[in-house]
């Protein structure tokens, strides 16, 4: 399958996603609990929307939490198909703090092969399809044409090599298995230094060559990571489960992911 329509779709609908998203940031909007105790905003409703419909163009099957109930026997049968989270980040977002994403992945059996991450505040754009590299572009806008978009990308990683050996934590999850695997990194390496950063800027803080690991041993599901995942790879980062050391799969039977840990060198 040719990839670079579908990166520019994916492009496309994400800015439109995050276009919706800071229509409600500047409002006083109101916060819902989901039957998980997980906040939903009128920001996510709506970026879903327009980043579904956009998608639709190229007649392949969406997958987000707002269908997690499609049976596993239909979306089993699918080769290719869309993994969005319209608004990874959303305590991020009612904190107002800006670290709040738009996530896009394509998803080939199992394995995330394209990925699309906008920021909709700083108006960065982050994306990459496996073999053909990571990348990331300033000041991306809604009429900026993807052409200009494409020649204003830098390549990732892209940061000189640091000192320290940088280690990426939640700011809302730390878990003490986080803590103990901490404590073995240290016996490792010299000196250590923490970055945090809300939603799936984690993963863009190691495909930019920012930090050296990011260890999740905390809950996620499938669509907080795909987009993350598919951009860390094509970096020539890795994503593996922490128990395996196999690459985390994608459209599973049940859709939690399995701890992980994220790292800028396989």
């Amino acid at each position: 399958m040719n990839l670079k329509p579908l990166l520019n779709t994916a492009i496309e609908a994400s800015i439109l996603g995050g276009k919706e998203i800071i229509k409600v940031y500047g409002t006083e909007f109101s916060v819902e609990v989901k039957e998980d105790k997980s906040p939903l905003t009128l920001a996510d409703k709506n970026a879903h929307t327009v980043i579904a419909r956009h998608l639709a163009s190229t007649k392949l099957p969406v997958l987000s939490e707002e269908g997690k109930e499609i049976p596993y026997e239909i979306r089993s049968r699918w080769e290719y198909f869309w993994m969005i989270d319209p608004l990874d980040g959303t305590k991020e977002f009612i904190k107002r703090n800006g670290e709040f994403t738009v996530n896009i992945a394509l998803i080939h059996q199992g394995k995330a092969i394209l990925g699309v991450i906008y920021v909709p505040v700083s108006s960065s754009l982050y994306y990459g399809t496996v073999g053909s590299g990571a990348y990331r572009v300033e000041g991306v806008r809604e009429n900026l044409a993807l052409g200009n978009i494409f020649e204003e990308a830098v390549k990732l990683p892209e940061s000189k090599p640091h000192d320290k050996y940088i280690v990426v934590c939640s700011r809302s999850h730390m878990s003490q298995e986080t803590e103990a695997f901490i404590e073995e990194l240290r016996l490792q390496h010299q000196e250590i230094d923490f970055a945090s950063k809300g939603s799936s800027l984690k993963f863009c803080l190691i495909a930019e060559g920012r930090a050296d690991i990011y260890p999740r041993f905390a809950p996620t599901m499938e669509w907080d990571t795909a987009a993350g995942q598919a951009i860390v790879e094509a970096s020539g980062g890795s994503v593996i489960q922490a128990k395996t050391t196999e690459p985390v799969r994608y459209n599973k039977k049940d859709l939690l992911n399995p701890w992980f840990i994220v790292r800028l060198k396989p």
